[in-house]
């Protein structure tokens, strides 16, 4: 019998939308090859692995071309896997060990919530050939280690905006978190999108780990510690980001299954 996979979306409480990810719980420890090579046959923005271990899960995360350090999709994939398929109760938390540190995912009725490390940005200068990438004027430049985080007038240019990625491969960080406050009378506090062709990703649909840079960007500007948060991409995805100051940043979403499958005995 071979590996089970799942695809998950992430994010969404609706089939094909949010951030799809694959997860694979698996027996014992795999290859770093052989997962990357899973990664880039599954060909979505991440595909996560899971170890059982007496603390709780070893967790990694694969892009088709590269393993991260620390993935937020996948991560609420992973949580919603363990207790939809029996790994976990409802009442246990899921305790990941990561490149990143502990990670802690606890479910909420419907929603499931990340505990994750918060990321700050540093002020930097805007530059010409970052305008001219993104095809829209930055109205202020941060830098962070996932990388630029740049805010712009108005929602409707996040939405609207339609980046060149060789040109943001050409610069020197290529990933690029696109933010603004969202019109009066919308639901959301804010909206972003994120451009990772750095990663081998043009544009992820929806990003936890962006949302912990912009928990700390709009707390300073907006004055308050919890927000509703949209990801403006083509599927479109959901975030509840709570945080009070410190290290960690709360992050909550929703996730469904749309599909389960069997690596053949021979890929194994």
């Amino acid at each position: 019998m071979g590996q089970i996979i799942t695809q998950v979306d992430a994010f969404t409480n609706t089939p094909f939308a949010g951030n799809p990810a694959a997860v694979c719980v698996l027996p014992t420890p795999q290859s770093d090859r052989w997962m990357q090579n899973v990664a880039q046959e599954m060909n979505l923005s991440e595909t996560a692995f899971l170890v059982k271990q007496d603390d709780g899960f070893n967790l990694r995360w694969f892009t088709p071309t590269v393993e991260v350090p620390l993935c937020g999709h996948a991560t609420l994939a992973s949580a919603h896997v363990l207790w939809s398929q029996g790994h976990l109760s409802p009442n246990e938390v899921a305790r990941f060990s990561t490149k990143s540190g502990v990670l802690i995912a606890t479910k909420k009725g419907e929603w499931i919530e990340l505990d994750f490390p918060v990321n700050h940005s540093q002020v930097t200068d805007a530059f010409a050939e970052l305008n001219e990438a993104l095809g829209v004027e930055c109205k202020s430049v941060y830098h962070n280690s996932l990388g630029y985080l740049v805010e712009v007038e108005s929602e409707d240019l996040v939405w609207h905006m339609q980046p060149n990625f060789q040109q943001l491969r050409n610069l020197p960080v290529a990933d690029v978190i696109v933010t603004s406050v969202t019109h009066s009378d919308s639901e959301y506090d804010f909206v972003s999108r994120f451009f990772a062709p750095g990663l081998g990703i043009n544009e992820d649909p929806v990003t936890g780990a962006a949302h912990c840079c912009l928990a700390p960007y709009w707390r300073d500007r907006l004055g308050k510690d919890e927000f509703l948060a949209y990801q403006a991409s083509s599927r479109g995805g959901v975030v509840k980001v709570r945080y009070g100051g410190g290290d960690r940043v709360f992050l909550g979403g929703q996730a469904v299954t749309v599909l389960r499958g069997e690596l053949s005995a021979s890929c194994c």
